[in-house]
């Protein structure tokens, strides 16, 4: 469940050498151009690497119980705070810059006993269940926070967290006082996110109360900016074939290989997006890209503010098993035009498998001629224009 989500190192140097000279060695056996930002970034995580070395902010407590709710029940508390916990790191910049393959460096080499590395999304969904598990089993008592960030930090004195991003008014409500109890607690952070501390959570309702948690994120993190030459993940999608038909075993192997190649992963986690009060469930998730079957996102009454959040939040959708559209599946065809129009306004790359070409998905029967924007825009989609077009948030 703690497992980090890297993608296994590349061989050079020993993790006793820190991530800047894990950089250089993948620059120099030609896995990585140089990138001066990227290398501005291994310095300072190199500077966090020697400064975290042993680290530890409870070197005398117990071991902690195994499983999730058993840490989580522990009620010992933290009499003091850690002296002199080192500055975290919030590595900020825009998508395909290199932010998670330099954190990946990093947590690999980091010589700290207790460390773990997840999404931030993940992380949350799992802090809601806790709170959830907390309320449950001592409903006399009102606040879960302290016994949550006691169990956090039980598990991990150094918390790396992949997208750093908050779109949900339940998790912007716990972030101040959890992060709060968690640093009194001494624990290390480090995040990469596409968006600036101030601009987290900006334009919704409620930001007010939240300003405090951006206060807070900039006292205990140096915010280092990537400003790369490049942008590397429309590089790997460049030339990429992005169509694949007939939805068949080759295709889908294609499908895979795409998503390694795109997110570093094999296979994705389940992920969730609040939309409106709800849950889109979304079957696999790594690094900005989706994965799901053409079923899960056409074959049930979604409509356009489930695909405008899929299309904000992924800067690719992975698809399998597009059919032959016509008028017997016509709600299906319905809603995947409004799909290709979200993923289209949006600039989403789409890589995947269908039963004919666009122009030929939808040939016969009434709304044919409706589809022909659709299959036009699908066309351009696969052009080396199109997909070298920055994603819009």
């Amino acid at each position: 469940m703690h497992a980090p989500l890297s993608a296994p190192p590349a061989a050079g140097p020993t993790p006793a050498e820190g991530p800047l000279h894990a950089y250089r060695a993948r620059v120099a056996a030609g896995a990585l151009r140089h990138d001066q930002a990227q290398a501005l970034a291994a310095e300072r995580l190199q500077d966090l690497w020697r400064r975290l070395r042993g680290y530890d902010p409870r070197p005398e407590a117990p071991e902690a119980p195994t499983g999730f709710l058993a840490r989580f029940f522990r009620r010992k508390p933290v009499e003091e705070a850690p002296a002199e916990a080192p500055q975290g790191l919030y590595l900020v910049g825009e998508v395909g810059r290199g932010k998670s393959m330099l954190m990946d460096l990093f947590f690999d080499c980091a010589e700290v006993a207790r460390k773990r590395r997840i999404h931030f999304h993940q992380f949350m969904q799992q802090c809601h269940r806790r709170i959830h598990a907390w309320k449950k089993a001592h409903p006399a008592e009102a606040d879960p926070i302290p016994p949550l960030a006691e169990s956090i930090a039980a598990e991990a004195a150094l918390l790396c967290f992949d997208e750093f991003q908050v779109h949900d008014i339940t998790d912007a409500m716990i972030l101040g006082r959890l992060f709060e109890a968690l640093f009194a607690r001494g624990v290390v952070v480090v995040a990469t996110s596409n968006t600036l501390p101030d601009d987290l959570f900006k334009g919704r309702p409620g930001r007010d109360a939240f300003l405090p948690f951006i206060a807070l994120i900039k006292k205990r993190l140096e915010v280092l900016v990537l400003e790369a030459e490049r942008d590397y993940r429309r590089d790997r999608i460049r030339g990429m074939p992005t169509w694949h038909c007939p939805a068949d075993a080759r295709a889908e192997q294609a499908l895979d290989r795409a998503f390694l190649e795109l997110s570093g992963e094999p296979h994705g986690r389940p992920a969730r997006l609040a939309v409106l009060g709800r849950w889109l469930e979304i079957p696999q998730a790594a690094r900005g890209v989706a994965r799901a079957d053409f079923e899960t996102l056409c074959g049930r009454p979604l409509g356009p503010a489930d695909y405008l959040a899929l299309a904000t939040h992924f800067h690719t959708l992975v698809l399998d098993g597009i059919p032959r559209l016509g008028p017997e599946n016509f709600d299906r065809a319905r809603r995947f035009i409004t799909l290709v129009d979200a993923l289209y306004e949006h600039r989403c790359k789409l890589v995947a498998s269908a039963e004919a070409a666009p122009d030929l998905l939808y040939e016969r029967g009434e709304n044919a001629a409706m589809f022909e924007r659709t299959a036009s825009r699908l066309m351009e989609m696969q052009s080396q224009d199109y997909l070298a077009l920055p994603h819009l948030t």
